[in-house]
């Protein structure tokens, strides 16, 4: 592929090649003003360990940013929505950085204090890409804060959720739950080795301490630690079904009953070890499987995609608006690269705006004045103003948004099959009981009580939990770690059991800010193809935009009688040949190419010389994919887009794939639907709002996403998309899941056999119960990690 033309140096800022024009300072050379900027601003204040941490360390920097930007911070309503703490000197805020990617960031974030003195303090979350400030709001304000940040290549994003609702938090409770467990379980473990191993007769009044002790120490675990176990086994029970956790609680009812009593009456220490045992090691699992949820969104609407004010004009002046105040008849202007928040007619300037994260259509739309122009699509022209003629709220996008299908909540939990193995489980445990009980009944009836509550605290499916918990929490981890992030660990079930495989296109299996081009028609020369490229550069139609990118490119060739019309083609004078790039319509060319390519026609003197052939750009390795799962599951492709590549694609997902095209988000929901009823597990993978319903109403929906913290749709998974080509090599991890969970529960089940032994027969001491509970549940953690960690290992991941 030909590329333009450079000095060879590198910017020492950001790493990109150097323009011809020298740009330095202080001897490092920068490829544009900006970063210079930067560099020196950084320089001026002694943080130049900047650069030495990670080499050009602003690799992420983005094009510059309007001035005026973040003027809506400097209206007080929005500011008091965004803080989340303010006194008489200090305020704190919270900002998400999504540029934030190595060592160098967290440097200079956290020693903001020393490029603004207003600043006190900075303190970076690097999991979440956040940052958490305290200034000085006597002395700057929350917009100065922001513009430091976006000065020093750092912009925040604020949508229009954060004025509706908080990122969700992590479960802090959990965490303090956990340790009071923790703190119980090894106390009281402590205290009962008198029990275990036996007291001197000289010491036997120690005993009944040491059992007050255990039972002081049990309450807090019992009344707090052991809660959210209670709060599942009720919602499940008012819902008619019995998950793992009502089992669970009602062992821990029985064990803590049964302690009560004894230590009470004096007739033993009970098993207050065996209850906060399993509370502490059933939470551990909750906590590492909690991981995953806090550093993500999976319940994210359009308002995290709008943004959170926008500049309306008044009088032929620009105000910053906050989105929920703009109201039909304002009038607004949208900049380049900015985003439509409201259906409207465009009134001044022309559009070219691209609908591919609403619509899936890959090209550009271009719009004249007049013409109606929805929320959604971003502008990548220069400034174009809108008549808003729809409320945000009534907008296209939102009612796509609030689609019904979109709004219900997916309950999976009954299809897990923990849940299900819970179930017969528990059945025959309470037969055994039910046995139990009655021959006891006929020979021994003083045994009844203990022989059944030893049973209940013995067999109770906590292995099955802890198995799952610890399994589930660990290939959430490795997953993770690979940045493929599952809501929660049914997810993982979900897509080991998905057969079908429901794709997008456009942004899924194809990289919308890249094109793959061809020419074909007329030998071109070097000359020939810079001159081409200079015509093309006069304007911002993104295909001549790639184009340029594409060619060759000599700056010192000039271009005259430069004309363009919107949405048909431009022409130039370079030297006396004059050039004209367009349709065919425009330079009167016959259509005679392959069907559905997308082409830009050249002429030469006003005499065809060919033209260029512009097709999607596949993201690495996808044909591999492909390739891979089309031996294993039913594909499906669903594309908003037209089918200009249906040839292509069929050669990838091989003839028998369903291949839909010109596809509204309904179409794909309902495509969906269609498989399910059919008996189909589907899993849908796409990346903007047009697959949201069917992302949402799939069994199992992975949304793929540039960057994982930026905004999808509301899934059950989100994918990095580079990481699509391991999703074959993530399907097999997410299967490996239900056999090591079995293999480690049946394990158990050989514990759980010995403590039955003695419990049947009304003799199970302390003793044995305080070895075989954390036996198991370290075989347990045995088995789970070390099979998970090894089939992750010999899948590379």
């Amino acid at each position: 592929m030909l590329q333009a033309q450079h000095t060879g140096l590198q910017c020492a800022h950001c790493g990109e090649p150097c323009p011809g024009e020298n740009i330095s300072y202080a001897g490092a050379h920068f490829c544009c003003a900006g970063c210079r900027s930067v560099y020196q601003l950084i320089n001026q204040q002694g943080l130049c360990d900047y650069y030495a941490l990670n080499q050009q360390p602003g690799a992420t920097q983005q094009v510059p940013v309007r001035k005026d930007k973040f003027a809506f911070l400097d209206d007080d309503r929005i500011v008091q929505k965004l803080i989340s703490f303010k006194n008489e000197q200090q305020t704190r805020v919270v900002f998400y950085l999504p540029h934030i990617h190595c060592s160098s960031c967290l440097y200079l974030l956290e020693h903001l204090h020393r490029l603004q003195p207003g600043i006190s303090s900075a303190r970076v979350n690097f999991t979440r890409k956040e940052i958490e400030i305290d200034y000085d709001h006597r002395q700057i304000t929350l917009r100065t804060v922001a513009e430091l940040l976006t000065q020093i290549g750092y912009e925040p994003y604020i949508s229009l959720a954060d004025l509706d609702q908080a990122k969700p938090r992590y479960q802090q409770q959990y965490i303090r739950q956990l340790g009071v467990a923790g703190f119980c379980f090894a106390n009281i473990m402590l205290l009962s080795f008198p029990e275990y191993l036996g007291l001197e007769v000289t010491e036997q009044h120690l005993q009944g301490i040491f059992r007050m002790l255990n039972l002081v120490l049990a309450l807090p675990v019992f009344l707090y630690s052991a809660q959210p176990f209670y709060t599942s086994a009720w919602k499940s029970l008012r819902h008619r079904f019995l998950n793992i956790d009502a089992p669970i609680v009602l062992a821990i009812f029985i064990t803590f009953g049964r302690s009560l009593y004894e230590v009470l009456t004096g007739r033993g220490g009970g098993y207050f070890d065996s209850m906060t045992g399993i509370v502490f090691f059933m939470l551990a699992g909750k906590v590492l499987q909690d991981k995953t949820y806090r550093q993500l969104s999976f319940e994210r609407d359009y308002t995290s995609w709008f943004p959170i004010a926008v500049t309306v004009v008044k009088e032929d002046k620009e105000l910053a608006v906050a989105l929920p105040a703009v109201k039909p008849g304002d009038t607004l202007r949208i900049h380049s690269d900015e985003l439509i928040p409201a259906d409207g007619i465009l009134s001044r300037g022309s559009a070219m705006i691209d609908y591919s994260f609403v619509t899936g259509e890959s090209m550009i739309v271009p719009k004249e004045m007049g013409e109606i122009v929805y929320a959604g699509g971003r502008q990548k022209g220069g400034s174009i103003e809108v008549l808003v003629t729809r409320e945000v709220a009534q907008s296209y996008l939102t009612r796509l948004w609030n689609q019904d299908a979109l709004r219900q909540k997916k309950n999976k939990e009954q299809d897990s099959f923990v849940h299900t193995v819970s179930r017969y489980f528990t059945i025959v445990l309470l037969s055994l009981a039910a046995i139990t009980a009655v021959y006891w009944w006929i020979n021994d009836p003083t045994k009844i009580a203990s022989a059944v509550t030893a049973m209940l605290i013995v067999a109770c499916p906590c292995a099955l939990l802890l198995s799952g918990a610890f399994t589930n929490g660990n290939i959430l981890r490795i997953l993770g770690r690979n940045h493929f992030y599952l809501r929660d660990a049914q997810a993982i079930e979900d897509i080991a059991k998905a057969n079908h495989i429901v794709f997008d296109k456009t942004g899924t299996l194809t990289v919308v800010q890249q094109m793959d081009i061809a020419w074909e028609g007329e030998r071109l020369t070097e000359k020939q193809m810079q001159m081409i490229a200079a015509v093309a550069a006069q304007t911002s139609h993104p295909l001549t935009r790639a184009l340029k990118q594409w060619l060759p490119n000599d700056p010192e060739l000039q271009v005259d009688a430069f004309k363009e019309i919107p949405g048909e083609g431009v022409a130039g004078m370079v030297g006396n040949t004059c050039i004209q790039l367009g349709s065919a319509f425009y330079t009167n060319t016959a259509n005679t190419t392959r069907n559905g390519a997308t082409r830009v026609f050249v002429n030469w003197n006003y005499q065809s010389k060919g033209y260029f052939v512009f097709t999607s750009h596949y993201r690495k390795d996808v044909p591999q994919l492909l390739a891979h799962l089309r031996r294993r599951y039913d594909i499906s492709l669903v594309s908003g887009d037209n089918n200009r590549e249906a040839a292509n694609l069929h050669s990838m997902l091989g003839p028998e794939a369903t291949l839909l095209f010109n596809q509204k988000p309904e179409d794909k929901l309902h495509h969906v639907e269609q498989l399910q009823q059919a008996g189909r597990r589907v899993m849908m993978i796409g990346d903007g709002l047009n697959d949201a319903g069917a992302l949402r109403q799939s069994n199992a929906g992975i949304a793929l996403t540039e960057d994982t913290n930026n905004f999808t749709p509301a899934s059950d998974a989100i994918l990095e998309a580079a990481q699509l080509p391991k999703l074959g090599k993530f399907i097999t991890l997410c299967k490996a899941n239900r056999y090591i969970i079995m293999t480690s529960f049946f394990m158990s089940v050989l514990y759980n056999v010995i403590g039955l032994y003695f419990a049947v027969q009304g003799t199970l001491s302390p003793l044995i119960a305080a070895i075989l509970m954390p036996a198991s549940s370290l075989s347990i953690l045995l088995v789970t990690f070390g099979s998970s960690n090894l089939v992750a290992k010999k899948l590379k991941l």
